[in-house]
């Protein structure tokens, strides 16, 4: 089940917050507990078999943080190591097996005489998320940095819930440990979280599916009919499709986690109006740039090394990881290796020499390594993502531009702009101009937040295109 279906629209969301209001406020573990069933539900409504995984991978991490606790105020610090390297073998062991297996199959059979078929297992929907999420809270418990969950169910919860199981944002324990067992609601609370639900779902319904849908157009076209222009057009319609797919999905998350009470930070800050690709790192997915420097990065050393070699090892070993933890695929090892060749010129002179250019140069250096890398993200096969981007630079193509692609621009002008703008802090700062100057424009606002909900509804229901692209990471 995904947010932006009538499914989820129409049944999940009206009865899960029917039943979980309809319990006192003061039992709030009976309210995890209506959550927590619920998630459920949402998480097995494709597949129910892979319930039993996650509901495993909690029971198993329950069992990891009361040890890891438990010999840590007993003074065994190795017992408490020995059941963290355990837990991080178990969960990573789960996700490698049914993530990586067929592409560690794939390079076996390059050995001579070694041919091994793929298991062609069915990735489960958020593993890698809800993965990272129990790594989280295991690892937290070992630093210290909070106390081992003593009710199974909440920590059930907090793995589970719905609104951020699938495509996060990655939510660390220690940041919701006290809004498990305490957290307060209010109608002003519940009417903000709507509002930024519908936010959300609009740039995807709206803006993530149409500019999907004009890539797709452009990626159909056979080889022998490519532009320059085209394949500059194609990929644009692609950058602006995943920012929109995945930023939407995360405000839907944020949005209804404030309907049941959770604070959830911010996954995305306008990553496209960066000056650097180290400035569009601390912008894009936070909640995992967050995860990979506080559970890899600093542990390694950081950037606080006695040898610049070891900075750069630890980049390295951060950006590989990045880029596998998206896929099992040389694509996107390449496309987080391309982060890290970038960041580390940008550490080494770069970034310097960029702070002292005009601000347009730094925004078009950057959008143009976030667009080739797109390529790279988008197209598994190399041979297709290398012949786009050579379609870019002029390469294999057999004109700069035709009739078909100038005809396709002009039919999608209004909605390039929306989504230029849309990607802009610009429509923040005007709604925030017009809620100072009262409560007529918040009857406005919610008029309109029902429209544009109406709309989307609409949207979904007249046409079947609605992929969701973080669904296979």
């Amino acid at each position: 089940m995904v947010f932006s279906s009538l499914e989820f629209l129409f049944f999940f969301l009206p009865l899960t917050t029917l039943l979980y209001f309809a319990v006192p406020a003061r039992y709030i573990r009976a309210r995890n507990v209506v959550l927590l069933l619920f998630s459920l539900v949402f998480y097995g409504w494709g597949e129910p078999l892979y319930v039993f995984i996650m509901v495993a991978s909690v029971i198993f991490s329950y069992f990891f943080g009361f040890m890891v606790e438990k010999c840590k105020h007993g003074g065994n610090k190795k017992g408490a190591k020995g059941f963290l390297i355990l837990a991080v073998f178990v969960n990573l062991g789960l996700l490698g097996f049914f993530k990586y297996t067929d592409f560690l199959i794939s390079l076996l059979n390059f050995l001579p005489g070694v041919s091994l078929k793929p298991l062609g297992i069915e990735l489960p929907v958020g593993i890698s998320f809800y993965t990272f999420q129990i790594l989280s809270y295991v690892i937290d418990v070992y630093k210290g940095d909070t106390a081992a969950q003593k009710n199974v169910l909440s920590l059930g919860t907090y793995v589970t819930l719905f609104p951020q199981l699938i495509a996060g944002p990655i939510v660390r324990y220690r940041d919701v440990d006290d809004q498990l067992s305490g957290r307060s609601h209010s109608l002003m609370l519940f009417s903000s979280g709507v509002r930024t639900f519908v936010s959300g779902l609009g740039k995807k319904v709206l803006l993530a599916n149409a500019a999907g849908s004009a890539f797709d157009a452009l990626v159909a076209l056979p080889e022998g009919r490519r532009t320059v222009l085209g394949a500059w057009l194609g990929i644009l319609f692609f950058t602006f499709q995943i920012y929109f797919d995945f930023s939407g999905y995360s405000d839907m998350a944020i949005g209804l986690g404030k309907m049941f009470g959770f604070r959830f930070l911010e996954n995305f800050n306008y990553p496209y109006i960066s000056r650097s690709v180290t400035e569009f790192w601390r912008r894009w997915h936070i909640s995992l740039s967050t995860w990979f420097k506080e559970y890899v990065y600093i542990p390694l050393g950081g950037s606080r090394v006695d040898k610049r070699w070891k900075l750069y090892r630890n980049l390295l070993i951060v950006w590989f990881l990045t880029g596998l933890w998206h896929g099992a695929s040389w694509n996107f090892i390449l496309w987080g290796l391309l982060f890290f060749v970038f960041l580390v010129m940008e550490k080494t002179f770069l970034l310097k020499a960029l702070n002292k250019a005009p601000a347009f140069v730094g925004h078009v250096y950057t959008m143009t390594v976030v667009i080739f890398g797109w390529v790279l993200f988008n197209f598994t096969n190399l041979r297709e993502g290398l012949s786009w981007a050579g379609n870019m630079l002029g390469v294999g193509v057999y004109a700069f531009a035709d009739k078909y692609v100038f005809s396709l621009f002009l039919r999608n002008i209004l909605l390039i702009a929306a989504l230029t703008i849309g990607s802009t802090p610009l429509p923040k700062k005007l709604y925030r101009k017009c809620v100072e100057r009262g409560k007529s424009f918040r009857i406005v606002w919610t008029f309109l937040s029902a429209l544009l909900l109406a709309l989307c509804v609409a949207s979904i229901v007249g046409s079947d295109f609605n992929p969701f692209l973080y669904y296979r990471f």
